[in-house]
C-alpha cells in the first residue's frame, strides 16, 4: 500500500518538484528548448493561416458621421413646481436615444429610404440573388420582398456601430460595408432617418399634448365659471359688497375691502373729530370768565377793546393834571362806561354761542357713536360670513391661475419649428479611401500572439501529459536516487565501436560514470554490481559491458555475467558464442570456470547466459547464484552483472540480493516516472541496495542540459591517459 501511494505521489507532483528544485527561468527555458521546433511550427502555421485569411477576406470600409443630441424639456403643462424631478433624467434620455439609434425600426426606414433591396451595388456587395418579381406571383412575391427586407435590415444592424463620446452629447455613427460608397450613403441616411423620426415623434407628442390641454382647458373653464357663480351668489345672499382687492404676484386675492368696512372707517374718523370738538367746547364752558377764541378773534370786539384802552389812557393823563370833575374828564369817563357796557354785551353774546356749539357737538357725537356701533355689529357679522366668501374667492383665484397657465402653454405648444430640432449634424459621412479591415500587419501580429498562446498551451499540455524522465537531474529531484552520470545518444551503427574510440563522447561518458562508481563505497568501486532497467533496450547491457571494459583497462580483473537469460545480449554484443553459461551452472554444473570465456580484451572475462531455461526465475531463486558471486569474488576484482529488466519479471529482484548493489539504467524520454518508481520500489522490497542511476541515450543536441559541463563530457583527455 505504501509503495503504491509513493508511486502515485511521484507521478502527480513531478512538475511541481521540477519547478521547486530549480529556477523557474531554467525550467521554462528547458521546456521551450525541448519543444522549440513544435513551437516554431505552431506559430508559423497560425501566422500563415492568418495571412491567408487576411488576403482572402473581402475588404471592409467604415464611414463615420458625427451628430450632437441636445436634451429638450418635455413639460406639457409648463406650470411652476409641477415638473418632474431632473435628477438622473439626462442619463435616461441619452440611453434611450442610443437604443433608438440601434433599433430595428430605424434600420428598416434606412432600407426603404435608399431602396437597398433594389440597389444593384447593395445586392452585389451582400450576395443577394437576382430574381425578377415577374418570376414570382402573388403572396410568394410579397413574402420574398419581406424576406429581402428583413435580410437587408439584419445586414444594416450588423454593420452599424453607435459610439457615444464620453463626457459630451456627441455621438459617432459608423457603418461598415464592402463598398465605400455604400458605407457613406447608409451612414448619412441613418442620421437623416433618425432626425426625421425624432421630428415625427415630437409632432405626434405635440398633437397628443394639444388634445390633452384642450380637454383640460374645457374642464377648467367650466370649473372657473362655477366657482365665480358660487362666489357672486354667496356675496349677494350675505350682502357682501367688495369695493377693492389687493392681489399678490401670482394674481391671488390677498386683502379685500367691503362697503361696511369702508363706512366704519369713515364714521370712526368723523366720531373722533366730533368728540374733539365737544371736548374743546366743554372746556371753554368749564373755565369761568374765559372768552372763547371766536370772541377774541372778532374784529368788532377788538376795536371796542382798543378804543376802551385808548380812552382809559387819555383819562389817566387828564387825571394827572385835573380833577375828576373836569368837564373833559367827565366826558372821557362817560365814554369809558359806554365802551365797557358794549364789550360786556358782546362777550355775553359769544358765551351764548359757545353753549349752543357744545350742545350741538355733544348731540353729533352721540349720533356718530350710535352709527359706529351699528356698523361694528354689521361688520362682525360680515367677517363671519366672509370665511366662506374667502374660500369661494380662493377657489376662483386658483382655478383662474391654472386656467391661464394652461391657456398660455396651449398657445405655445403648437409652435414647433426647425430651430427646435435637437439633432445637429456635426460631420457628414464620406466614402473612405482605405479599408478599415482586414489590416495585414495587425492580423499578422494577432496571429503571432495567437500562435504563441496556442504553442504555449500545447507544450504545457504535452508537458503535463508526458511524465517521462527528460532531465537527468530528475533522477535526484523526483526519484531520490544518486545520479551517477549520463550517456549520449549515438548516431547509429555499432555502439561498441564508439566505446573503442577513446575520444568519443560515449567513451568519455562511461569513463566519467566509472569515476563516480569509485566513490560509492569505502573500498572504492563496488566488488559486485548489477545493471538493470525498467524495460528492455534501455542500454543496461552496453553500460555493463562499458564499465567492465573500463575497469579491465585500469588493470582490474573483471567478470561480466549475462544474467538476462530470457533475452541475453552480451554474447551478441561481443561477438562470442553462447553455448554454455549461467543457466548451465544454475542447473547443477559445479564448475563455473569451464563456462568462462575471454572477451578479447585483457583482464575482461565473460560468463554468458547460456541456453534459455524454461523457467529462469526458478533457477535464479536458488542459492547457487549467491554462491557463484561469492566464488567468483575470490578470483576477480570486480563482478559486473547484466541483469534483466524489472517490470513484468521476477528475475531482477532475485539477482539484486546476490550483488553488492544495483545500478539502475534509465533511458531518457522513454519511461514514465511512475513505472520507474514502481520498478525501484520492487527492488527495494527485495532488500536490494541501489547505488544510483545513470541516464542513457540523452540527446546531446539539447544544450539546455549542459552535459559537457555538468557530467564530464568533452574533456578532450587522451584515452590512454584516461586508462
Amino acid at each position: 500500500m505504501n509503495n503504491q501511494v509513493k508511486s502515485s505521489i511521484a507521478e502527480a507532483n513531478i512538475a511541481n518538484v521540477k519547478i521547486m528544485d530549480q529556477s523557474i527561468i531554467e525550467y521554462f527555458w528547458r521546456v521551450f528548448y525541448r519543444y522549440k521546433w513544435l513551437i516554431l511550427a505552431i506559430i508559423g502555421a497560425v501566422v500563415i493561416l492568418g495571412m491567408l485569411l487576411t488576403l482572402l477576406t473581402t475588404p471592409q470600409y467604415t464611414s463615420s458621421t458625427r451628430i450632437e443630441i441636445k436634451r429638450l424639456q418635455n413639460n406639457v403643462a409648463n406650470v411652476k413646481d409641477v415638473e418632474r424631478d431632473e435628477v438622473g433624467q439626462s442619463l435616461e434620455f441619452y440611453t434611450t436615444q442610443y437604443s433608438l439609434l440601434e433599433s430595428r425600426a430605424l434600420a428598416e426606414r434606412v432600407v426603404r429610404d435608399l431602396n437597398l433591396t433594389r440597389d444593384p451595388a447593395f445586392r452585389e456587395a451582400y450576395g443577394f440573388e437576382d430574381k425578377e418579381d415577374g418570376d414570382r406571383a402573388g403572396a410568394s412575391a410579397q413574402s420574398s420582398r419581406q424576406k429581402e427586407l428583413d435580410q437587408a435590415t439584419g445586414i444594416l444592424l450588423g454593420g452599424i456601430d453607435i459610439s457615444p463620446i464620453r463626457g459630451s452629447s456627441l455621438v459617432d455613427i459608423r457603418f461598415t460595408s464592402p463598398s465605400p460608397q455604400l458605407a457613406a450613403k447608409i451612414a448619412n441616411s441613418w442620421v437623416k432617418q433618425y432626425t426625421q423620426r425624432n421630428l415625427e415623434r415630437r409632432y405626434a407628442s405635440t398633437a397628443e399634448a394639444r388634445s390633452f390641454l384642450e380637454k383640460e382647458l374645457d374642464d377648467l373653464r367650466e370649473k372657473l365659471e362655477k366657482a365665480e357663480t358660487d362666489l357672486v351668489t354667496y356675496a349677494s345672499d350675505k350682502k357682501i359688497i367688495a369695493l377693492s382687492a389687493d392681489t399678490d404676484a401670482d394674481g391671488r386675492t390677498r386683502n379685500e375691502r367691503t362697503l361696511a368696512a369702508n363706512d366704519l372707517e369713515v364714521l370712526n374718523k368723523e366720531l373722533a373729530t366730533a368728540t374733539a370738538e365737544r371736548i374743546m367746547t366743554q372746556s371753554r364752558m368749564v373755565q369761568a370768565g374765559e372768552i372763547s377764541s371766536a370772541a377774541l378773534n372778532n374784529n368788532a370786539l377788538g376795536l371796542l377793546r382798543a378804543d376802551l384802552a385808548k380812552t382809559k389812557s387819555e383819562y389817566a393823563e387828564l387825571m394827572v393834571r385835573f380833577e375828576p370833575g373836569y368837564p373833559q374828564a367827565k366826558a372821557l369817563a362817560s365814554k369809558i362806561n359806554e365802551l365797557e357796557r358794549a364789550i360786556s354785551r358782546e362777550e355775553s353774546r359769544y358765551r351764548r354761542n359757545d353753549n349752543a356749539e357744545f350742545r350741538q357737538a355733544a348731540a353729533r357725537e352721540q349720533t356718530l357713536k350710535a352709527k359706529v356701533e351699528g356698523l361694528k355689529s354689521e361688520l362682525i357679522k360680515q367677517r363671519g360670513d366672509s370665511i366662506q366668501y374667502n374660500i369661494f374667492q380662493r377657489e376662483v383665484d386658483t382655478t383662474r391661475e391654472l386656467y391661464n397657465s394652461l391657456l398660455q402653454r396651449y398657445k405655445e405648444i403648437g409652435v414647433v419649428s426647425v430651430e427646435d430640432n435637437n439633432i445637429l449634424v456635426v460631420d457628414t459621412a464620406e466614402a473612405p479611401k482605405k479599408p478599415s479591415s482586414p489590416i495585414l500587419i495587425l492580423n499578422l501580429l494577432l496571429s503571432l500572439i495567437a500562435g504563441g498562446g496556442l504553442a504555449l498551451a500545447t507544450i504545457f499540455a504535452l508537458e503535463q501529459i508526458d511524465q517521462t524522465l527528460k532531465d537527468p537531474k530528475d533522477v535526484e529531484r523526483v526519484l531520490g536516487l544518486s545520479l551517477l552520470g549520463t550517456t549520449p545518444q549515438t548516431a547509429g551503427g555499432n555502439p561498441k565501436e564508439d566505446l573503442l574510440d577513446r575520444k568519443s563522447p560515449l567513451a568519455e561518458a562511461y569513463l566519467s560514470i566509472q569515476t563516480s562508481l569509485s566513490f560509492l563505497t569505502d573500498h572504492g568501486t563496488p566488488k559486485s554490481m548489477m545493471f538493470t532497467s525498467t524495460v528492455a533496450n534501455e542500454g543496461k547491457s552496453l553500460s555493463a559491458y562499458a564499465l567492465a571494459s573500463i575497469l579491465s583497462r585500469q588493470g582490474h580483473k573483471v567478470a561480466l555475467i549475462d544474467a538476462d537469460m530470457r533475452n541475453p545480449s552480451v554474447a551478441s554484443l561481443l561477438g562470442i558464442a553462447d553455448e554454455h553459461g549461467l543457466s548451465n551452472y544454475l542447473s547443477g554444473q559445479d564448475d563455473w570456470q569451464k563456462n568462462i570465456v575471454g572477451s578479447g580484451e585483457e583482464n575482461l572475462y565473460i560468463l554468458t547466459a547460456g541456453p534459455k531455461p524454461p523457467n529462469p526465475a526458478e533457477l535464479l531463486s536458488s542459492k547457487r547464484l549467491k554462491q557463484l558471486v561469492k566464488d567468483m569474488g575470490n578470483s576477480f576484482d570486480h563482478i559486473v552483472i547484466d541483469g534483466p529488466p524489472v517490470l513484468g519479471l521476477a528475475d531482477a529482484p532475485l539477482i539484486s540480493s546476490a550483488a553488492e548493489g544495483v545500478i539502475y539504467t534509465i533511458e531518457a524520454n522513454r519511461m514514465k516516472i511512475r513505472a520507474i518508481d514502481s520498478a525501484i520500489t520492487r527492488l527495494r522490497s527485495a532488500s536490494a541496495t541501489i547505488f544510483g542511476a545513470l541516464t542513457t541515450k540523452v540527446d546531446t543536441r539539447n544544450a539546455a542540459y549542459g552535459y559537457g559541463s555538468d557530467y564530464g563530457y568533452g574533456y578532450g583527455y587522451d584515452s590512454d591517459k584516461d586508462a
